[in-house]
């Protein structure tokens, strides 16, 4: 019976495996954070809309959830489980495709473009659902295809991209329901 790690691997390697020439391009760009920024200006347009002055509570709340979740992957997982990018794996050197070469980091247990995006996309969900409930989609399709996108370029497995996920929603859920009890309670009262 094949263990998890074996699974994960097979499954990696098959995504890994699907590349195209012309989609190299496309998801080595995708990958890159900063590509994104148009669609950051969209959401802070959207934050600003939806609460006016008090944006900024939203946009520092948003920091901080970044922050919260680039440092657990980052910091303490990664260190902490020290499992080697496929990309690292020395079984896999003849087997997988790397259009953008190494990672930078040797480990990527759990993906931290994941964990950032998934805590973003929940945490902006919350607080944008009550008039752009449909952002949960842009949201949410923007934190998969940034994530796959880690395995195609052969950074990181899929089981990486999975954990990182649940850490990512898990930090965007928890900061939310304090920002409410916290934050909002007051600006309610201020209003």
């Amino acid at each position: 019976m094949d263990t998890l790690s074996t699974i994960d691997s097979k499954f990696f390697l098959f995504l890994n495996g699907l590349h195209v020439d012309w989609l190299d391009k496309v998801m080595v760009f995708i990958t890159d954070m900063w590509i994104w920024f148009p669609l950051y200006i969209i959401l802070v347009y959207w934050v600003v809309r939806q609460y006016g002055k008090r944006y900024w509570w939203i946009i520092l709340a948003v920091g901080l959830v970044v922050f919260c979740s680039d440092q657990l992957a980052s910091h303490v997982c990664k260190p902490l489980f020290q499992r080697l990018r496929p990309c690292y794996n020395v079984d896999f050197q003849d087997l997988i495709y790397l259009p953008k070469g190494l990672a930078g980091g040797k480990y990527g247990f759990v993906s931290s473009h994941a964990a950032n995006t998934f805590s973003v996309a929940t945490f902006l969900t919350a607080a944008l659902k009550k008039y752009r409930p449909w952002a949960a989609i842009v949201l949410f399709l923007w934190a998969l295809l940034s994530s796959y996108s880690r395995i195609y370029i052969g950074f990181h497995y899929p089981g990486d991209i999975v954990c990182g996920a649940i850490l990512g929603a898990l930090v965007g859920m928890i900061l939310w329901k304090v920002f409410q009890l916290t934050v909002q309670k007051r600006l309610l009262k201020s209003e």
